[in-house]
């Protein structure tokens, strides 16, 4: 039976109630994919017919499994994955990085990114994060760079951002990404980057009577810190933006100029103020910044909304209240350390009940689909445009608050997800290639197969389903059961 509509439907009435709530590589690479493949040994997918606890770890603090990841893991127990997730620097990477090394441009210093095309610059920014998300085996680290990304939203369309979200990302994003929330906030702030999306780079008062650009302060309490129900006033917002006039540019020559950030005394309103309720004394200068940063990063409003922000993303949207409350107090307790509030919230009991019960969004669901069927990518344009029809293309949401978590602005797209899996099947995207009998011999067959793709063994109306089509690879990463982690 050939994949149509009405097999589609079959397999989407399998789990409707969840549904409806919502070219050739050289050898070298060739070579390199079959030894890892040798490398990684046991293929053999759960057994259980419901996800147990070492396919829900792997569903959530990575883009979703590839073969040999279920044996590897529940190897090695859960709570040392856990931990050696943790610390992505002790995990060695050579492999993915050699996948990387091509795109030399986000390797240049920020000033160098203006000698490159802006759009093939977005194009390397993309590549580079689709392919460290599905080869990386700091698989952890990459989920939270894609969290802080969104959390931290710069949109690349935006003038010198073009060129500079590049180095906002190395620099900002992807260094402080397991490290300490303040520190990752300071980055973020006098980033040239965001000091462009926020206009935080005109906000100045020289003459009586100026007003500050409130953007940044606004999007700084609003959503990067307190958030919108945090206990800030209009009053507050005026304050901070007062504060944090002054940060703009060094005076270099054209298309040079927004690389070296500099604070100006001369814009800067230097006079006392009062930020939620503690007296900031005037004659601080540019030590304004660091004093609104450690008032706003310690206010417990604050680890409460980050806390919120992360149960919503590795464990149930809406937020378990008493989840949040654990991990707010972690937040607060360790300082704002981002890994230790993880590993309490990746211990809570309901992190370990709330297994299938999140939607993919389509990055996760294309890169968790190359994963597990073991894909060999370039991750060139025919990708690329599947993320923009599906909505998700990464750097491009205009807007501060980044792409939404909730299922509902996805579901328009869930057409091009059952097109880009018979494709994949199908081997007719280019630069992009699996060896689908390869590797349903290596997990042992085609039952097998499914339990691998759906992270439990298949009922037997899914059997059944699948017995019957000649794509039923596809049928499996199209059906409902592959849209949730």
């Amino acid at each position: 039976m050939k994949t149509t509509r009405r097999s589609f439907v079959k397999m989407i009435g399998i789990g409707g109630a969840a549904a409806a709530m919502t070219g050739c590589e050289p050898a070298a690479e060739i070579l390199s994919s079959l030894l890892n493949l040798q490398e990684e040994g046991d293929f053999r997918p759960s057994t259980s017919e419901q996800i147990d606890p070492a396919t829900h770890i792997i569903n959530r603090i990575t883009f979703g499994p590839r073969p040999g990841d279920y044996q590897r893991v529940t190897a090695m127990g859960i709570d040392m994955f856990i931990e050696q997730q943790l610390n992505p620097e002790k995990i060695s990477d050579s492999s993915c990085d050699r996948k990387v090394a091509s795109i030399e441009s986000l390797a240049e210093p920020a000033a160098e990114l203006y000698e490159y095309n802006s759009e093939e610059l977005l194009t390397d920014m993309t590549r580079y994060k689709l392919l460290r998300g599905i080869y990386s085996k700091r698989q952890l680290y990459e989920v939270m760079v894609d969290f802080w990304t969104d959390h931290f939203n710069i949109v690349s369309g935006k003038g010198d951002c073009r060129w500079l979200k590049a180095a906002d990302d190395r620099d900002v994003i992807r260094r402080h990404a397991l490290g300490r929330f303040r520190d990752l906030v300071r980055a973020s702030a006098v980033s040239p980057a965001m000091l462009i999306y926020l206009d935080g780079h005109d906000n100045k008062v020289i003459g009586t009577n100026d007003r500050p650009n409130e953007n940044y302060a606004r999007e700084l309490l609003e959503l990067h810190t307190l958030g919108v129900h945090g206990g800030y006033t209009q009053r507050d917002v005026m304050e901070v933006a007062r504060c944090l006039s002054g940060w703009t540019y060094q005076n270099k020559p054209f298309r040079f100029r927004a690389v070296n950030v500099a604070f100006s005394s001369d814009r800067h309103d230097d006079g006392p103020k009062r930020v939620l309720g503690h007296d900031i004394a005037p004659g601080g200068g540019a030590g304004d910044l660091d004093r609104v940063l450690d008032i706003v990063c310690n206010h417990l409003s604050t680890a409460r909304y980050v806390a919120t922000k992360l149960c919503r993303r590795f464990i149930a949207d809406p937020a378990p209240a008493s989840a949040v409350t654990k991990v707010a107090d972690a937040f607060t307790a360790s300082g704002g350390a981002i890994t230790q509030t993880m590993r309490v919230l990746l211990n809570t009991q309901e992190f370990g009940n709330s297994r299938g019960g999140l939607f993919k969004r389509p990055l996760r669901f294309v890169i968790s689909a190359l994963r597990a069927t073991d894909a060999r990518t370039k991750c060139a344009a025919p990708i690329m445009q599947y993320l923009q029809r599906m909505g998700h293309a990464p750097f491009q949401y205009p807007t501060p608050d980044g792409y939404p978590i909730e299922p509902a602005p996805w579901l328009g797209g869930l057409l091009w997800r059952w097109h880009l899996a018979v494709f994949l099947e199908a081997n007719r995207l280019s630069d992009t290639k699996i060896d689908r009998k390869r590797l349903t011999n290596r997990l042992g067959g085609e039952d097998n197969l499914a339990a691998h793709l759906l992270g439990r063994l298949p009922s037997e109306l899914e059997r059944e389903t699948l017995r019957e089509s000649d794509t039923a690879m596809a049928l499996m990463l199209a059906g409902p059961a592959f849209q949730w982690h």
